[in-house]
């Protein structure tokens, strides 16, 4: 009798573990909007449910198919920058059978020599590695590794049957959420930033630069004689070449400044804590860039353009946002009706 009140005993005190973890990661759903800030929660969780030290979650570069660090409990700069190819590592056999795996040596394990560093770091003895999967295939790859008490056993692997769907479809939502939102703010075609992000974001630095008594900068981009390019070689490489243009603007400025597509063969830079002075450089080297540069060479297209650009800085010249988006749109005109590819500042 005492015997079976105890196993009842257990198996309640499973199901509520259960259930709680179940109705953890529901929460998490609901509270976040980010895919690192949501791994992190939900690791608190699985890291108390399975009594491990340490975790590390490696999420998938869908242009490149690598896998790498989103977060960890460690953090460390060598296991930041680990990148693992298709089919590396643990994390590549996990992927690609899509089940879990325990490793009881990682030190015996072949595999884990790609993921060398992070297991030198965690002083990584054994692991259970789960893929985390949705309707495309595996999205991220979860390393639990160093049981605090014990090793990973066929208990581990029970309760995460119970809640890997769970996870998946946290994190499946979260990554819907993301795309529809970057639908939303980015423009189809090059995917910069649209006039709606554009717009979101000058309030945001207009009032920061009230606050702290800075400088915006808007520059004001425009393709010169676009209109041939699409004349001569068609529409789609005309949106070829304005892709390409798209990704030289962003090699060539900081991860602060923003760049949007405000229509047609037209750019806006958004340029934070910059002076008019600096702006010109910028556009300065931003205007040879584009002169110096072949486009569509692999196409075979070899096209030469030049651009003109307009700038205007607030507060120094603009009051306002509406007053800043035309002053640079209108500096940006004078450079086009006097001999167009050079720069114009508003001063």
């Amino acid at each position: 009798m005492l015997r079976e009140y105890r196993r009842l005993k257990e198996e309640r005190d499973e199901l509520s573990k259960l259930i709680n973890i179940q109705r953890n990661i529901t929460s998490m759903m609901m509270e976040h909007n980010d895919i690192g800030e949501l791994f992190q929660e939900m690791m608190k969780t699985l890291k108390e449910a399975f009594d491990i030290r340490n975790w590390i979650v490696f999420l998938k570069d869908n242009e490149t198919d690598e896998f790498f660090v989103l977060c960890s409990s460690l953090k460390r700069k060598q296991i930041k920058e680990l990148r693992l190819s298709p089919g590396e590592g643990i994390v590549g056999w996990v992927s690609e059978k899509q089940r879990p795996l325990i490793v009881e040596d990682i030190k015996g394990d072949v595999r884990a020599r790609a993921e060398g560093v992070v297991h030198k770091v965690m002083k990584t003895r054994s692991a259970l590695v789960f893929p985390v999967t949705g309707k495309g295939g595996t999205t991220a790859v979860v390393e639990l590794i160093n049981k605090r008490r014990g090793t990973f056993d066929k208990e581990d692997l029970l309760l995460l049957s119970k809640i890997s769907e769970h996870i998946s479809m946290a994190v499946e939502k979260m990554m819907l959420q993301l795309k529809l939102e970057e639908l939303v703010i980015t423009d189809d075609l090059t995917k910069l930033f649209n006039l709606r992000y554009l717009n979101r974001t000058l309030d945001i630095e207009l009032e920061r630069a009230n606050r702290y008594h800075t400088h915006v900068s808007l520059i004001f981009m425009d393709v010169d004689h676009f209109k041939d390019v699409n004349d001569t070689y068609g529409h789609l490489v005309g949106s070829k070449l304005l892709t390409e243009i798209a990704q030289l603007l962003l090699s060539r400025l900081r991860s602060v400044d923003i760049v949007a597509r405000y229509g047609g063969d037209e750019f806006v830079i958004v340029l934070p804590q910059t002076s008019s002075k600096y702006a010109a450089m910028i556009a300065e080297r931003l205007r040879k860039a584009v002169e110096e540069t072949v486009f569509l060479r692999k196409e075979g297209y070899n096209i030469r353009v030049t651009a003109s650009f307009g700038v205007a800085c607030y507060p120094d010249t603009a009051k306002s946002k509406e007053e800043l988006l035309n002053l640079a749109d209108e500096a940006m005109y004078k450079v086009k009706y006097k001999n167009r590819n050079g720069v114009y500042v508003i001063i």
